[in-house]
């Protein structure tokens, strides 16, 4: 019986804490406009087979018999030059970009946190010294410039692309994390876990980790649109995946050479990455606002 109200109560928290979590969130009108467009760009490039009706344009396609053609029924967003269709490339760009951000920050975000957490609790040794001027390098150097180079020497396309944000990427979450670590290192329940002969590993992932928790989330949802147009730079001048891939970086690019008479090549995969990116920035600030202390 005590087990069940015990359950029953633990249930209501729960429910209470996602509650509270939507009500900051909500606040917010441009964080649920942010939600909506993440949830749209996720659903097309999942369902994407099912939703365009030339699947054959993210091939080696040709059909000059359409080329060129302008935004239509049968063609939502015009053709280009090979005449291929623009919305269907568009839509698949999506997924490039959505698998782009999931590799990039997959192999980023746990190599910089390790590194934060394993620096910040060992601040003012030379562990600490090596990591973080190490970081400092890097953060010196703009990522979008640093990328270039490493795109530059090695072969070009999507995984290159991936490896080279990946290798600066993990800069930013080292700096933020060790920063976290810095200011909670001292605190009591630091030095309770530390006197009772608990390890460092447990110290650092089970009791230091969660207190980054939230600054993680909140710049990793804020970080997709950011490696997306990165990567989207990458391709525009051509260090990026390469044709015949849906990319929007090289589509815009594709487009900007036939300006303006065919003005749908490059516009449209234009709006594409804006929406992509704003949406992801949006949804960041909500998140943000989850993990704000206080009501409000």
């Amino acid at each position: 019986m005590k087990k069940t109200i015990f359950s029953q109560v633990l249930t209501s928290k729960k429910w209470e804490n996602v509650q509270r979590s939507w009500y900051k969130f909500s606040r917010n009108r441009l964080s649920i406009i942010g939600l909506i467009v993440v949830f749209i760009i996720i659903f097309l490039a999942i369902f994407a087979p099912f939703i365009t009706v030339h699947p054959e344009s993210v091939s080696r396609y040709v059909n000059f018999s359409e080329s060129k053609q302008p935004p239509s029924l049968s063609y939502p967003f015009g053709t280009d030059i090979y005449g291929r269709d623009i919305f269907t490339r568009t839509i698949y760009a999506f997924r490039i970009s959505l698998l782009m951000s999931f590799v990039v920050l997959s192999i980023s975000v746990p190599m910089g946190v390790t590194l934060g957490l394993i620096a910040g609790y060992f601040k003012d040794s030379w562990i600490d010294i090596l990591i973080m001027r190490i970081t400092d390098i890097f953060l010196s150097i703009p990522a979008l410039i640093l990328a270039l180079s490493i795109c530059a020497i090695l072969p070009r396309n999507l995984t290159t692309t991936m490896i080279a944000i990946s290798f600066v990427w993990w800069t930013w979450y080292c700096r933020m994390t060790y920063g976290i670590v810095t200011s909670v290192r001292g605190e009591f329940f630091i030095q309770a876990v530390e006197l009772i002969g608990a390890g460092k590993l447990h110290i650092l992932f089970k009791e230091i980790l969660p207190n980054c928790l939230s600054e993680i989330v909140t710049k990793m949802t804020l970080d997709v649109g950011s490696v997306i147009l990165i990567g989207s730079s990458l391709s525009f001048v051509g260090l990026g995946a390469q044709p015949p891939t849906a990319d929007l970086g090289s589509m815009i690019a594709g487009g900007a050479k036939y300006l303006p008479d065919l003005w749908w090549m490059s516009m449209f995969p234009s709006i594409a990455l804006v929406m992509i990116v704003l949406g992801f920035n949006l949804l960041g600030d909500g998140i943000h606002d989850i993990f704000t202390v206080g009501e409000g």
